[in-house]
């Protein structure tokens, strides 16, 4: 089975430790390959083995310090 990508808008990110911040929490859910976020754009890429819920996301990214305004 390949691995579903979902592109995610997150807002307040500004710098580097934002988006490691937020790679680190979308890192802890089950199932994720990898997170790629991008402070300049608001944009998380994650890849995962299956498509994840996103209340575990918006979860995440709130542990984080930040908000998930959605897919993007």
């Amino acid at each position: 089975m390949s691995n579903v990508t979902t592109v995610y808008q997150v807002t307040g990110m500004s710098c580097g430790h934002c988006e490691g911040a937020v790679a680190d929490e979308i890192s802890g859910i089950d199932g994720v390959v990898s997170v790629q976020a991008v402070a300049d754009t608001g944009k998380v890429t994650v890849t995962s083995a299956s498509p994840l819920d996103e209340t575990a996301v918006r979860a995440a990214v709130d542990e984080a310090g930040y908000e998930l305004a959605g897919q993007a």
